[in-house]
């Protein structure tokens, strides 16, 4: 087979630090996708519906492994979106306290020299400590984490907020599942460690 590149497609630079741990040189790509629910659409098969289109959106060249994610987040069956703004995370967070927010990150790899596509689905629950409003308001201030479903920022001082996390891959939180992702590579011929 020829040489293959790697293609994030994604524009969040949380997911390129994430693949950076694997050592190995890809290009970002911005992927053209409608992410709108679809009526009646559970959560989970939104994270795989998109995680999907992003990489077919992204896979314009050959002989390339096309990666495509996406997260979807959930209070109580409700989907929380990224805040935008502190009012928004106030309230996600203010929801969220003493509760389970479950994340389902999906990960998918087109090889664009077979039209192959794999794929993987993490669920992981991050179970909130009680959050008072002068806790919620100084984490908010601090970290600022607006582009964050869920309103916050596991790999930083947001890991204060929880009880537990259960996940069976800690990078699905942040939102590449990079124990899926090295297996997935490795099924498509990468070496990795």
């Amino acid at each position: 087979m020829p040489p293959v590149t790697l293609v994030l497609a994604s524009t969040s630079r949380y997911r390129a630090q994430l693949l950076q741990r694997l050592a190995l040189p890809f290009t970002p790509c911005a992927p053209k996708v409608d992410e709108s629910a679809r009526p009646g659409e559970a959560a989970r098969d939104r994270a795989l519906r998109l995680a999907i289109a992003k990489a077919e959106a992204a896979a314009t060249a050959r002989d390339a492994l096309v990666i495509g994610s996406d997260q979807v987040a959930t209070l109580d069956g409700a989907i929380l979106h990224k805040p935008g703004n502190v009012e928004n995370a106030f309230a996600q967070l203010h929801a969220s306290s003493g509760h389970a927010v479950v994340f389902h990150t999906a990960v998918a790899v087109l090889d664009t020299r077979d039209q192959c596509l794999h794929h993987h689905i993490d669920t992981t629950t991050a179970r909130f400590r009680v959050l008072d409003e002068p806790t919620i308001r100084r984490y908010v201030r601090h970290e600022m984490p607006l582009d964050c479903a869920g309103s916050f920022k596991c790999e930083g001082l947001g890991i204060a907020l929880f009880e537990q996390i259960d996940t069976s891959d800690p990078t699905a939180l942040i939102g590449l599942p990079l124990i899926a992702l090295a297996r997935l590579l490795r099924e498509c011929g990468i070496e990795l460690p």
